[in-house]
């Protein structure tokens, strides 16, 4: 139901770790995350510790799901001097193609522990139906 957009992103995100490269607007870091079917619903858990839900942005365009999110830096006194920062700082983001058997008007967001939580449900029209037999009552006359 869900597809990479990206075969490189775990690339990227591995190089940037290792350069300690944070995300721009224009090039943002990519967001860890699972994804799973529970029942009639997908759920999508992206890490996004540290981030504000108003610096959060989920967005839907046709079957494009994109979550975008901004790590500020904590407002420091003047006299305090950094010892070792390996939190990363910037943008955050992530682009999942989603399936046309998913409901994206459906979709909720809940944030928790620094865990943002998507569930989308399964259309309808998906769902798996019993089809009836109609039976047909008329007699046939042979002649």
């Amino acid at each position: 139901m869900l597809m990479r957009t990206d075969p490189f992103r775990e690339l990227d995100r591995l190089t940037q770790q290792m350069l300690g490269t944070t995300g721009t607007w224009s090039r943002p870091a990519a967001v860890p995350m699972d994804a799973y079917r529970e029942g009639d619903e997908y759920v999508i858990m992206m890490d996004l510790p540290g981030v504000s839900t108003d610096a959060i942005d989920i967005d839907v365009e046709r079957n494009m799901l994109t979550v975008k999110a901004e790590r500020r830096p904590v407002e420091k006194p003047d006299d305090v001097q950094m010892e070792l920062s390996e939190r990363p700082l910037g943008v955050f983001s992530r682009q999942l193609m989603l399936a046309d058997t998913l409901d994206t008007e459906r979709i909720t967001a809940s944030y928790e522990a620094g865990v943002l939580t998507l569930r989308i449900p399964i259309a309808e029209r998906a769902k798996p139906r019993k089809i009836t037999i109609s039976r047909d009552d008329r007699k046939q006359i042979s002649g």
